[in-house]
């Protein structure tokens, strides 16, 4: 007996040395090629870049893997509960594998049974990090392997760290940080009990856990979470009752711009980074930029823009509804499925239900919820036909109905607004327009830009026509023409003919600029003709000066980057930005400082470190520890003087005339505050623009069509954008002190008669105050420059075929 019990030992030992060799075997062959877990510690994940408004709002995040990494010291421990009880109760207990689980899982292998997970915490972190997701008894070995190796390099809140912040939770977001900004739009540590088991039942399966499409074993598996950590002394039993009570409470949270009307400066800025940074840092990198936008400005300039392209539109007429649908069914469904301007939040769809003489039955868009699904109530409403007349005009501007069944019909789907509280049932008729825009704003004294609207919409149309629209400044562009010759000897008060004239060109045609509506004739003094507009005598002007010191401070102001000396250039006729006209005159409005505008203030990266910031200038003992009777610090203003504080001011001050009595007059208020600014209309009235500043702000815009076309008889920068820039400025200044622009020290101001730029006699009606250079008054006699009305044309117009097409394509500023 004792012999064969021997024999049997030894058969057994045998065996257990075989499956020992045969398992060392495989086990050396398994962790041959086993990745390195030291990787671990330079953990750097793929982290979400989010865009700031200058108060700090978030406007905008870009990720490919919308994630925010998270210290676990930063996790409540509430929401750690919550992960433990659902994936791994023992995590801060076992090595690194769950022995019962693991042995579930190799025997369900090895039977044939279906495969089973049994992965602790630390197995899922070797998983994600290092190894595929492929189901094989090769890769849980090596799963279980680098779990033990992982539990003896790392520490357990370490391995729980990285746990929470690379899990997949669905709706593209990464990670417990973003996932409860996405889920719940909360901070982690504002999550509550019902919050957290949710989040922690999402990882087995997001789709299957879906808060829209699959509520119910949403709301399930939550409260399983729920009943796992009451059971494990996380929660008490009241609290855990509660808890399941609570409806999902899931929000959602859109990946588009967070900030109202923010689209077209968060674009921009995107844009920006790429250029500076590349795609991969942008989506990758998790960068944190502070942007110059000011929300509430953004809302004016916006509001203002809108207004004015929704007024010139509508005096054109009805262009026709946007869709036809079939109202004999449900109507509801059909019309949820028109995407809707969701940048334009005051306009909604609507389908026409009824038409009668003196009303509109609507049916108003149902709004859908995250699964797509509408309501089953239908929200109606009414359009008085006091509240459509626009609309009674054909597209052509003539009138073509007298009602409303005269331009409407049932099925027709419209936008509308509604008028009233929230209550109201009363609605006024509305369309996208046609014509579009830009504007922007800016600070004159840094050159950040605080708001930009690229468009009507940014939901209809990305294209933005601030930055991106290459347009004829027209008018606008003539203020850099006089600072140009107030530089060069010549005053505010010098003479200037405005008699007809006619250049030959380099190719033996005559070009003859002439003044809006052919107004003018005689002479007049430079003021006057900056203030009415007055064609001949700019180019005059420019023609006495030289196009090429012309063309130099254009591109000075950075205009143009290279512009043509020929002298349709002096009238706007060249293509650039509203951004870059808003830049240039950012240089008169701060008194002659260079400008580099920006539309970031700061950068830096996923540590915090600053890796880029506007701000150029230098500050020393701004950094004092402590203070001791010292100086205050002074910031030095290290930037490039541009133009003459002096003749920024004369500039400034003819601007001011143009507001006053010239072409912007009556279409500009601000009241006792003091303002400049100069209208800008180009050839056939393609573009409108108007350009403007106080001491303290900046703004400019244009308003014409994407494809130009004459926006009609009267669509001169006066008539259609000055009331825009007014618009947006008395809402934008009416909480700034109010504040004056400032006469440089030197500078002589002596009255002149208006008409003869000569000394005023006493009493002489036509007398105004004008600014002179020290060195510089009056002429003592009436001489005119420009008296020759036929001029040759410029060497430039000889040689070249752009220089000709600069003058045939339009003189720019009539206006």
């Amino acid at each position: 007996m004792i012999r064969l019990l021997g024999y049997f030992f030894g058969v057994a030992c045998v065996l257990f040395l075989g499956v020992a060799a045969v398992v060392a075997i495989y086990l050396a062959t398994v962790t041959k090629d086993l990745p390195d877990y030291a990787v671990l510690s330079s953990y750097e994940p793929p982290v979400t870049t989010r865009v700031h408004a200058g108060n700090g709002a978030l406007m905008a995040e870009y990720a490919k893997e919308r994630r925010l990494f998270l210290p676990i010291q930063a996790v409540p421990d509430r929401v750690k509960a919550a992960f433990l009880s659902a994936e791994d109760k023992n995590f801060y207990q076992h090595p690194g594998i769950d022995v019962t689980g693991f042995a579930r899982a190799v025997v369900a292998y090895l039977t044939g049974g279906p495969t089973q997970g049994g992965s602790t915490i630390t197995q899922q972190v070797a998983k994600n990090f290092l190894l595929s997701s492929e189901q094989t008894m090769e890769r849980k070995a090596k799963e279980a392997i680098l779990s033990f190796r992982i539990e003896q390099a790392y520490s357990k809140d370490k391995i729980l760290e990285l746990y929470l912040n690379e899990i997949f939770f669905g709706l593209n977001s990464y990670g417990i940080a973003s996932a409860s900004l996405t889920y719940f739009n909360k901070s982690v540590n504002e999550l509550t009990i019902a919050d957290a088991a949710y989040l922690a039942s999402l990882p087995k399966g997001p789709a299957n856990y879906h808060p829209f499409r699959h509520p119910e074993a949403a709301v399930t598996r939550r409260n399983w979470v729920i009943d796992r950590m009451v059971e494990n002394g996380y929660v008490s039993q009241s609290d855990g009752a509660e808890a399941k009570k609570q409806p999902l409470g899931v929000t959602g949270r859109s990946s588009g711009p967070s900030l109202f009307a923010s689209g077209y400066f968060a674009e921009a800025v995107r844009r920006q980074l790429i250029e500076q940074y590349g795609e991969k840092m942008l989506y990758e990198g998790g960068l944190s930029v502070r942007t110059s936008f000011d929300p509430e400005l953004q809302v004016f300039a916006r509001k203002a823009l809108q207004d004015g392209l929704t007024t010139y539109d509508e005096r054109r007429g009805f262009h026709g509804p946007i869709k036809q649908i079939d109202t004999t069914a449900d109507w509801g469904k059909a019309l949820a499925d028109i995407p809707a301007l969701i940048d334009v939040s005051e306009w909604r769809l609507a389908v026409v239900l009824a038409v009668s003489d003196d009303s509109v039955d609507i049916g108003l868009q149902p709004p859908k919820d995250g699964a797509g699904k509408i309501p089953a109530e239908r929200e109606r409403g009414v359009i008085e036909a006091k509240n459509m007349q626009w609309a009674y005009r054909s597209a052509a501007g003539r009138k073509t109905a007298k009602s409303p069944d005269g331009v409407l019909s049932a099925g027709d789907v419209v936008y509308v607004e509604r008028l009233g509280d929230e209550g109201s049932r009363s609605y006024r008729l509305r369309q996208p327009p046609k014509v579009e825009g830009g504007l922007v704003a800016m600070d004159p004294k840094t050159g950040r830009v605080l708001a930009m609207v690229g468009g009507f919409s940014y939901a209809q149309s990305e294209f933005n026509r601030a930055t991106q629209a290459m347009r004829q400044p027209g008018s606008s562009f003539k203020p850099f023409v006089y600072a140009a010759a107030m530089d060069n000897g010549y005053t505010p008060a010098s003479v200037v003919s405005d008699d007809p004239l006619s250049i030959q060109t380099g190719n033996g045609q005559v070009w003859a600029p002439d003044n809006y509506e052919g107004e003018g004739g005689g002479a007049n003094t430079l003021r006057f003709a900056i203030e009415h507009s007055r064609n001949r005598m700019t180019v005059r002007l420019a023609n006495d000066l030289g196009m090429n010191v012309v063309a130099e401070y254009a591109e000075r102001f950075g205009i143009y980057d290279h512009m043509m000396p020929v002298l349709a250039m002096s009238l706007g006729s060249g293509e650039t930005t509203v951004l870059r006209m808003v830049s240039a005159y950012s240089v008169i409005a701060n008194g002659g400082k260079q400008i580099k505008p920006t539309l970031i203030d700061r950068i830096q990266d996923r540590y915090g470190r600053t890796i880029f910031k506007h701000e150029e200038r230098v500050c020393e003992g701004c950094n004092a520890s402590d203070w001791q009777n010292q100086e205050e610090p002074n910031v030095v203003d290290n930037r490039e003087t541009v133009l003459d504080p002096m003749t920024s001011y004369q500039i400034t001050s003819m601007l001011q005339g143009v507001v006053q009595r010239g072409t912007a007059a009556g279409k500009v208020d601000l009241g006792e505050r003091d303002v400049a600014g100069k209208t800008g209309t180009t050839n056939d009235e393609k573009d409108a623009w108007f350009v403007g500043f106080t001491p303290d702000l900046v703004a400019g815009l244009y308003i014409g069509f994407d494809s130009p076309s004459t926006l009609g008889r009267g669509g001169t920068g006066g008539s259609l954008s000055a009331p825009v820039f007014n618009e947006f400025m008395q809402a934008a200044v009416k909480d700034m002190p109010a504040s004056k622009f400032v006469i440089p020290a030197g500078m002589n101001l002596i009255p002149i008669d208006r008409k003869t730029g000569m000394a005023a006699a006493q009493g002489d009606p036509n007398t105004i105050i004008e600014a002179f250079k020290p060195g510089t008054g009056p002429a003592e006699s009436f001489s005119v420059i420009g008296m020759d009305n036929t001029m040759a044309p410029e060497e430039i117009l000889k040689t070249s075929p752009q220089a000709n097409q600069a003058v045939q394509s339009g003189a720019g500023g009539l206006y």
